[in-house]
C-alpha cells in the first residue's frame, strides 16, 4: 500500500489519487506499508530513493539502523503492533531535506492515528522533517500510553494476588487456577514490557543521531522539539524500569503463593504418614495371629485394640497442634 501526503501552506494534507507520477513527486511524506515492487519502483523512479527492504530495517545493529548516504538519513527502528498480540515490527525513515518517506511491513496504530488526525495549523515549513518529528512525538507518546495501561493492570493483579489471603471464599482449586491465570497475564505483560523497551531504545538513539547530522539545515524550532522528545523517552525509560522492577516483584509473589499452597500439601501429607504409623504399627501387632497372645482371650481386647488405635493417632496430631505446625 502506498499514502502520500503533500503540504502546502504548512498545512499537511492527504493526496487522494496517488496513481499519477506528478502528485506523487510533490509528497513531502510516502508512507509505504507492505509495498509491492511495482510500488517500490514508482517511488524510486519518482524521488531517486531507494526505500530500504524489510530486511534493511530489521538489522540490529546500530551502523546499519543509523545511517546517512548522500546527505541522506536512513534510519530504522523497531516498532510495537498489538494486531497478533504485542510484537516489535520494524520500521524505516528516510529523511532528506524536502521530504520523508517511511516504510513498514505491519499495521501501527501510531502511523494511522498520525495520518487520520493530521496536524493542523501552519507546521511551520513545506518539509518532511516536520512530520518525521511529529511521527516520533506520538510514537513516545503511545508508549507512555501503553505503560500507564499496564501500570493499571499490575495494579489490579497486586491487589488480587495479595487479597487472596484475606479472602477465603474458593478453594485450593480455585486458588490454583487464579494463580495460573495471574501467571499467563503477568507473562503477557512482560512481553509487552519489553516490546516497549525495544521501542524506546530505538527512538533514543533515532534522536540523537539526527540532531547531529542534520545541524545545517533543520529548523531551529524542530530543534527544541527533538531537545524535549529526548527528555519524554527518558521519563518514559524511568518508569519503565519502575513497571519492570513491579512485574518482577509480582512474578516472584505469584511463585511464592505457588511455593506456599505446594508446601502445604507436602505438610498434609506428611502430616497424615507420621499420625498413620503408631495405629498401624498398633494394629499390625494385634493383627498378628500367636496362640499365646495374652489379649487373644480378654473379653475387652478388641476395644483395647480399638482404643489404642485412637489414642496412638491423636498423640502426634495434639503434639502437631502444640508446637502449631498445624
Amino acid at each position: 500500500m502506498l499514502n502520500a501526503f503533500n503540504c502546502q501552506n504548512g498545512q499537511p494534507s492527504r493526496i487522494v489519487d496517488v496513481g499519477h507520477d506528478d502528485a506523487l513527486r510533490d509528497a513531502v511524506w510516502i508512507d509505504l506499508v507492505s509495498p509491492t515492487d511495482d510500488e517500490i519502483a514508482r517511488v524510486v523512479r519518482v524521488t531517486g530513493i531507494v526505500p530500504p527492504t524489510e530486511a534493511d530495517v530489521s538489522e540490529i545493529e546500530t551502523s546499519s539502523r543509523l545511517a546517512m548516504r548522500e546527505g541522506i538519513l536512513y534510519l530504522s527502528m523497531p516498532l510495537v503492533t498489538l494486531a497478533d498480540g504485542p510484537r516489535s515490527s520494524a520500521v524505516g525513515f528516510v529523511l532528506a531535506r524536502e521530504r520523508l518517506i517511511t516504510v513498514r511491513f505491519a499495521t501501527s496504530r501510531s502511523f494511522d492515528a498520525f495520518a487520520k488526525h493530521l496536524p493542523r495549523g501552519q507546521t511551520g515549513a513545506d518539509s518532511g522533517a516536520y512530520i518525521f518529528v511529529a511521527l516520533l512525538e506520538i510514537i513516545v507518546d503511545r508508549q507512555a500510553d501503553g505503560l500507564e495501561q499496564v501500570r493499571i493492570d499490575l495494579d489490579a493483579i497486586s491487589h488480587r494476588i495479595f487479597g487472596m489471603g484475606l479472602q477465603q471464599e474458593g478453594g485450593r482449586k480455585e486458588e490454583d487456577a487464579a494463580l495460573r491465570q495471574i501467571l499467563g497475564a503477568l507473562g503477557r505483560i512482560g512481553d509487552l514490557i519489553s516490546h516497549i523497551r525495544e521501542t524506546g531504545v530505538g527512538a533514543a538513539r533515532i534522536v540523537p543521531y539526527v540532531e547531529a547530522m542534520t545541524r545545517d539545515w533543520l529548523p531551529k524550532d524542530l530543534r527544541a522539539r527533538l531537545k524535549t522528545l529526548r527528555s519524554d523517552i527518558a521519563s518514559v525509560s524511568d518508569f519503565d524500569t519502575h513497571l519492570n522492577d513491579k512485574l518482577q516483584f509480582l512474578l516472584d509473589a505469584t511463585l511464592g503463593f505457588i511455593n506456599i499452597a505446594q508446601n502445604n500439601v507436602m505438610k498434609v501429607m506428611t502430616i497424615t504418614s507420621v499420625a498413620g504409623i503408631p495405629p498401624v504399627l498398633v494394629a499390625g501387632i494385634y493383627g498378628m495371629n500367636f496362640k499365646a497372645m495374652p489379649e487373644l482371650e480378654w473379653q475387652w481386647g478388641y476395644a483395647y485394640a480399638l482404643a489404642m488405635v485412637l489414642i496412638t493417632t491423636i498423640i502426634p496430631l495434639a503434639i502437631f497442634r502444640w508446637r502449631k505446625w498445624i
